[in-house]
């Protein structure tokens, strides 16, 4: 059940790590289904509620919480260290590049376009592209046709 793990970082401040901060973005958007936990935690840190988002003003951080779980049982999701035993789960770059794709494709957001080639450039060798694929032919997707022409693309 998602709500005994870690929220998951999603959205653009996943996009800011893969891209090494090509892409930058001003909150925090996370997965987790355990809202109340979440809300209650954030608010015993002096995060105050603000419409969809919790900021603290002092720190100029904003996070939301969109969804209550990622994609899928089967999505990947990266664990990073972040030293004194503490660590970060974040979207895995393939669900990244099939969501950023989606923008691309369904909203006609350039960045996202540019985002994914980036992505692509940066990590083509070390995607899943049987999973990026599998992805892609979903309905709610339908971008496997975009998918592997970027694969084309990147001589992969």
């Amino acid at each position: 059940m998602m709500n005994k793990q870690a929220p998951i970082v999603i959205g653009g401040c996943a996009l800011s790590y893969y891209s090494r901060e090509v892409y930058f973005t001003s909150d925090i958007d996370l997965a987790y289904a355990d809202r109340e936990a979440l809300d209650t935690v954030l608010k015993s840190i002096n995060f105050e509620k603000k419409g969809r988002y919790w900021v603290h003003e002092r720190l100029k951080m904003a996070i939301e919480a969109p969804a209550s779980s990622l994609p899928g049982q089967d999505s990947p999701v990266e664990v990073v260290e972040l030293g004194e035993g503490l660590q970060c789960s974040i979207i895995g770059i393939e669900d990244l590049v099939i969501d950023r794709l989606n923008a691309y494709k369904h909203w006609k957001s350039e960045i996202d376009g540019e985002m994914v080639e980036l992505l692509i450039r940066k990590y083509g060798n070390d995607l899943d592209w049987p999973y990026l694929e599998k992805k892609a032919v979903l309905p709610e997707n339908d971008t496997l046709s975009e998918i592997l022409e970027l694969k084309k693309k990147g001589g992969l």
